[in-house]
């Protein structure tokens, strides 16, 4: 006996991916060699509690007989996982996901599957800002980007900096700071240089700009928040941060800001460990206002911090004053910065946050505006994300917009780096596509680079180090340099034609080269930019920009062989191909009758067809985009 299910098929799961609940769903599976089974059921479990339905035959194909059942999804969102079982006079099996986990076509299993199929059963109010998905984002690390005061001078007053030449390499050894990994070596960069530079980012395409975290802190990254409601010195006042609302949003872009709500820094406000703020915080005495938002274990030396790192005290987000600090007060830290200007916020670890408070987080941030964006700060699938062993519910409707797409990160990386086949990148991104809400799907936080992560011109070169001193001093020789531009020009392609929101690093358009933070942090290298990265990114973006099929179109596979992938972006009026090749010169046999198109056309070549087959040249390391004439 032979079965089969494909999650991703319409003729075995209808509708497709995730569904909203009270939803009809119908699933199908195919037995050949089976004769008359004794019975074919399906079992669905949801909320712990295990249903099985039985399922009839509907019809055959060569050979093959075809089950079918349907129901109504529950009322409730949650995740929904089911699995098969199948008898005959002389066996009997499992059917359920494959081993990886991925969707699609599945397994046979001996006993109950351990590899379960997913629908994500999601709310139908659910919706995304459409600004958002249609936007193309820049990150900016503040103090590496641009200063903006005019005789290039350290704004604000602070002597507990280290004060760096713009352009070094970041310090990355304790003995660097002292004798302590301090992370207070500045370069200057602030508020007023991206208002500065605008210009430059509206000319390049951009129509949000998301900040690392801008609030007063120690340290250079600051992440260690010292106070929730002032602008960092180094980086200018409030006013500045108003001012540069206001222009960029003139300039049709939007601000999103960086939230850090699991954790605060020891230096603060609230924590005052070293007594630098003028307060009595958590730290100095359990009569502290502040006192319930921290847990000690041995008062004050020994208390929960971020990964044991004592610098950074965590917050018990169940404190009722925290909340209507941070969430619910009328101008709580969450609606103050939407009320000077801000359009969203990115959650720092957001898995490190419990479920209900990124709910009230995200009831606080819509009343506010209901067009904020909220993006968590998520490294893997995050529909069925386990953290500290639950079930995180970030896609149900009432938490997150958007994640940051590291599963598609990767599967990009690996894939130009041959470390994965084109069927095993599709594989990823259609497990995605099948486990994520359309209206998240499409808001996803596309990026190759970040300040967690090495830079993707270095991680494309394919040089690898042992230690930081190996990678301070490492730089990709031009022959590893010119491989790394090839792929990435590939790479950014698919970044802006693939479904969800393209995301630059500041200086990857440049050209910029690093390993892990530190060195992914460096300064902007105005005036030193690599012009054919620049151009390929301003191309890219434009062709984003100005068409909307690669904003909100349809996406689906169109070839999948070795090394060469092929896509397809459609909708109503329009419809693009995308082919990307990083294995040797091939040419690719494309089949796109089923899609009616009967000639591509491109700046560069055109291609016309009868029976709507077409071959194409792609040479190694080259992608191409197509439209239907």
């Amino acid at each position: 006996m032979r079965a089969e299910h494909n999650s991703q098929s319409l003729i075995y799961r209808k509708p497709f991916g995730a569904a909203t609940a009270g939803s009809e769903i119908t699933l199908r599976i195919s037995l050949a060699d089976a004769g008359i089974p004794k019975y074919v059921k399906l079992f669905r479990e949801f909320g712990g509690k295990t249903e099985v339905f039985n399922m009839h035959y509907v019809f055959d194909a060569s050979g093959v007989c075809f089950y079918e059942t349907k129901f109504v999804l529950p009322k409730k969102t949650g995740l929904l996982h089911y699995w098969f079982e199948v008898a005959t006079d002389t066996d009997r099996i499992f059917y359920g996901n494959n081993e990886d986990g991925l969707g699609g076509i599945g397994n046979t299993y001996d006993t109950i599957p351990y590899k379960k199929y997913q629908i994500t059963v999601y709310d139908e109010s659910y919706k995304t800002p459409e600004w958002w998905r249609e936007s193309v984002c820049y990150q900016i690390f503040p103090d590496r980007f641009e200063n903006g005061n005019e005789n290039g001078d350290f704004l604000g007053n602070r002597k507990d900096i280290i004060k760096r030449n713009w352009g070094e390499t970041p310090y990355y050894k304790a003995e660097q700071f002292g004798g302590e990994y301090l992370a207070n070596d500045f370069f200057g960069g602030n508020l007023l240089g991206i208002e500065k530079k605008l210009p430059y980012l509206k000319n390049l395409g951009v129509s949000s700009i998301y900040l690392n975290p801008i609030f007063k802190a120690f340290s250079n990254h600051r992440y260690d928040t010292g106070d929730y409601h002032k602008i960092d010195e180094t980086l200018g006042t409030e006013e500045d941060f108003k001012r540069l609302c206001r222009k960029a949003e003139d300039m049709g872009i939007r601000i999103i800001l960086d939230g850090v709500f699991n954790h605060t820094g020891s230096d603060s406000l609230y924590f005052n460990k070293y007594g630098n703020y003028d307060s009595v915080g958590a730290y100095q005495s359990k009569k502290s206002p502040y006192y319930e938002w921290f847990n000690f274990i041995d008062y004050p030396e020994i208390y929960e911090s971020w990964w044991g790192i004592d610098t950074l005290p965590q917050v018990n987000e169940a404190s009722e004053a925290y909340q209507n600090f941070i969430l619910k007060d009328k101008n709580s830290v969450v609606k103050k910065w939407l009320k000077n200007g801000a359009y969203g916020w990115r959650i720092d670890v957001a898995d490190e946050l419990p479920d209900f408070f990124v709910k009230l987080l995200r009831k606080a941030v819509k009343e506010e505006n209901p067009d904020s964006i909220i993006i968590g700060e998520v490294w893997e699938d995050a529909s069925n994300k386990v953290a500290y062993d639950k079930l995180r519910e970030y896609f149900y409707g009432d938490e997150l917009d958007s994640v940051m797409n590291y599963p598609l990160k990767n599967a990009m990386i690996d894939f130009a780096m041959s470390r994965i086949d084109a069927s095993n990148f599709d594989r990823r991104i259609m497990s995605l596509k099948e486990n994520y809400p359309k209206p998240a799907f499409y808001a996803t936080f596309n990026f190759l680079s970040s300040h967690d992560t090495v830079r993707i011109l270095t991680a494309l070169g394919g040089k690898n180090c042992e230690n930081k001193d190996e990678c301070a001093a490492t730089r990709l020789s031009q022959e590893e340099y010119s491989l790394a531009l090839k792929r990435l020009k590939c790479l950014i392609t698919m970044q802006f034609a693939l479904p969800g929101v393209p995301v630059i690093f500041y200086g990857d358009e440049a050209g910029v080269e690093g390993y892990a933070d530190p060195f992914c942090r460096s300064c902007y290298p105005w005036g030193n930019e690599n012009g054919e990265i620049m151009e390929h990114y301003r191309h890219s973006i434009d062709l984003r920009n100005k068409n909307n099929v690669f904003k909100n179109g349809d996406f689906e596979s169109v070839y999948k062989y070795e090394n060469c992938y092929g896509f397809i972006r459609s909708d109503k009026k329009n419809k693009a191909i995308i082919l990307v090749n990083f294995g040797g010169n091939t040419e690719i046999r494309l089949d796109l009758a089923r899609y009616g198109i009967s000639s591509l056309n491109s700046d560069v070549e055109n291609y016309a067809s009868d029976d709507g087959i077409f071959l194409i040249k792609v040479p190694e390391n080259t992608a191409k985009i197509f439209f239907e004439n």
